[in-house]
């Protein structure tokens, strides 16, 4: 049995707003193995992941121009990690995989998918290419769950066609993580 919390901490807020992002918000709920694999590392009730969950959804302009709504209420720890992601998403994309990596006891490289086969070896020049790759896995994961993990354009579905893709060039605009971002496919 999960433990009974009353506050949440800005990690375990980090933590469910790295799943947020992740996932469609029709698979918050209870019974999504992700979900209950969150509340198990935050020792928290699966039912409390899932309301935090919602509670972000509140937050999301994405899911509100469609006419979601998420929880009508929430603490103001979503709102802290909503602004922060606003103001400075690759440091927060970061530090929620490093988070998650900790608390599984796994490399960041491991829980991001990141392919270390081409890295150089340990040092500043590893820590910066690792980072690139952990921030630009995130943004994918972040876009094409926010477009239903289909095309914005074309509706396509098939998941390996898919690329997320930024609307103003990355050289252009450097806040453009999870802002200004449209899904495309390309085909071959």
């Amino acid at each position: 049995m999960a433990a009974q919390h009353t506050v949440w901490t800005r990690e375990e807020h980090i933590l469910a707003f790295n799943l947020y992002c992740k996932i469609l918000f029709g698979q918050i709920h209870m019974h999504n193995p992700r979900v209950i694999q969150l509340a198990q590392l935050l020792k928290r009730s699966v039912g409390s992941v899932s309301l935090k969950l919602s509670n972000f959804a509140r937050l999301d302009p994405a899911l509100n121009a469609r006419g979601i709504k998420g929880m009508s209420h929430g603490a103001k720890g979503e709102v802290d990690i909503w602004r922060e992601f606003a103001e400075h998403p690759e440091t927060l994309a970061f530090e929620s995989e490093r988070l998650l990596a900790a608390r599984l006891g796994r490399s960041i490289e491991q829980v991001a998918d990141v392919d270390t086969g081409d890295l150089p070896p340990a040092g500043r020049e590893r820590e910066a290419i690792v980072r690139v790759r952990v921030n630009q896995g995130f943004f994918c994961d972040r876009i094409l769950s926010a477009y239903n993990f289909r095309c914005c354009v074309t509706g396509l579905t098939v998941q390996p066609l898919l690329t997320a893709s930024h609307i103003i060039p990355w050289a252009e605009s450097q806040r453009n993580l999870g802002l200004k971002t449209k899904v495309i496919n390309i085909p071959n």
